[in-house]
């Protein structure tokens, strides 16, 4: 709509264009938005979706009626270059219909939501669609037209991870002080993507430094970032932040480092006709250096076949495995490398109690010969006491994945006053989730418990430094 015509422009819609475009002015500052984007083609639409609560459908109307202008504008240039060109003008010109099409059907969708945010009723939308400026003006300009339900989008994720919650303490993502060199060194500042004309942060001010020859659970809710943050870890998706992995940069250092870092899916990536013995010979031609001997490939494979409990059937078909047996495979083919880091997703994936139990034993053991493992699991509580540190990410009001918290199970219980870690969980989930809704006030005591930890270790070595010069 909007005065846009196919075959050309005439008064009428020029002049209702021009009153459209100041009663639209009015109405966006109404909404709290800039008025200067009624003038823009396409952002006028942009922002009617985001005043109506309906930014998706306002953001298909925008590249459509671009994408109209843009038909017309080629139809004229082919117009004054030749009459041969009659069937390609004849074809833009049905492209810019079937466009008007749907934008029409999604305008609908937007002075719908445009009603709800005025509270006024659904027969307003034939206005909108048929004398767009009329509505425009009075709703503009009228004194008794006002935005009643601005912020009850309907699109439930209108504005996540476009604007942190803001926190009194300190940023847990600044720490410095001493790194040890055997360990993973994570600094992480924020990752973002850019959508449209917005930038939504993903995660935002994590760090943490996890040892060498530990086991550590990540933890948090749906839609808190664990995923992000494990593909920003291992490089995979880069994120504003430093990641240090025995000393080495993940991200400098990628192309050789991408070998040190080992990844188990939730859903085995296995050949189900081969034998056990045959897949993991495969993974290691795959995965090791062409300069690695034939018989040191076998003991490597022999070894983790060992650690992981597969050697008494290694002649025996995938496909015949239990499920519990087909995750060891799973992360029998990343162990074939020797990882120093080593992350699995959900490992225990349709596990019993007993199985998973005797799945975290193995990897346990795998840890305490120098390697950092991480997991991410939805049944905690059952395998917790074989991990040496949890981390827990939790969506901000602002939903923002942030650290709410980085230490041993104990102190974990100690800091969110619970006794599982299920129910930590449940502490930093949403109010609509069926969890408590203290994400900030945890996220928020977390940060400042590390800016008083980190204030006395620099007042603990000022005072050291100082014994030392008096000495």
């Amino acid at each position: 709509m909007f005065g846009i015509e196919i075959s050309g422009v005439n008064i009428y819609g020029s002049v209702s264009t021009a009153v459209m475009t100041v009663g639209l002015w009015k109405l966006f500052e109404k909404c709290g938005q800039k008025g200067w984007w009624a003038l823009i083609p396409g952002g006028r639409y942009l922002k009617l979706g985001e005043c109506a609560g309906r930014e998706k459908d306002g953001r298909i109307c925008m590249v459509l009626e671009l994408g109209v202008l843009l038909g017309e504008i080629l139809s004229g240039i082919l117009d004054i270059a030749s009459r041969a060109t009659e069937r390609i003008a004849l074809l833009l010109a049905l492209g810019s219909l079937v466009f008007l099409i749907i934008q029409w059907i999604q305008e609908i969708k937007v002075y719908n939501g445009l009603c709800s945010t005025f509270a006024m009723g659904k027969r307003w939308i034939f206005a909108w669609i048929l004398a767009p400026f009329i509505p425009a003006c009075l709703w503009g300009f009228g004194e008794r037209y006002k935005p009643v339900n601005l912020g009850r989008t309907a699109d439930e994720d209108h504005l996540a991870g476009t604007k942190p919650a803001e926190l009194k303490a300190g940023s847990a993502g600044a720490h410095g002080g001493e790194i040890p060199a055997e360990s993973l060194v994570i600094r992480l500042k924020e990752r973002t993507v850019n959508d449209f004309f917005k930038k939504r942060y993903l995660l935002k001010d994590i760090s943490l430094t996890i040892p060498n020859g530990s086991m550590t659970m990540l933890l948090g809710g749906s839609g808190s970032g664990k995923t992000t943050f494990v593909n920003a870890i291992t490089g995979y998706e880069k994120a504003d932040a430093v990641m240090l992995l025995n000393g080495r940069d993940i991200y400098k250092e990628y192309e050789q480092m991408k070998y040190r870092i080992g990844f188990v899916p939730q859903q085995p990536l296995l050949r189900m006709n081969d034998t056990v013995n045959r897949t993991l010979e495969d993974a290691a031609a795959l995965r090791l250096p062409t300069s690695v001997r034939p018989a040191e490939m076998k003991e490597r494979v022999r070894n983790v076949m060992d650690t992981l409990g597969l050697t008494a059937g290694q002649h025996g078909l995938v496909s015949k495995k239990s499920g519990g047996m087909k995750k060891r495979i799973s992360i029998g083919m990343e162990l074939i490398s020797d990882p120093d880091l080593f992350i699995l997703d959900e490992p225990d994936s349709g596990l019993d109690g007993v199985i998973a139990r005797e799945l975290f034993t193995r990897l346990r053991e795998v840890a305490d010969q120098g390697k950092i493992v991480i997991t991410i699991t939805h049944t905690p509580d059952r395998v917790i006491d074989l991990f040496d540190y949890v981390i827990v990410l939790a969506r901000d009001s602002g939903r923002v994945g942030r650290l709410a918290f980085f230490g041993s199970p104990a102190e974990a219980r100690s800091f969110f006053g619970k006794n599982t870690m299920e129910e930590i969980v449940m502490a930093i989930n949403r109010r609509e989730e069926g969890g408590e809704g203290r994400a900030d006030e945890f996220v928020e005591k977390y940060a400042a418990l590390r800016d008083d930890t980190e204030t006395a270790e620099k007042d603990g070595s000022a005072v050291k430094e100082a014994a030392e010069d008096e000495c």
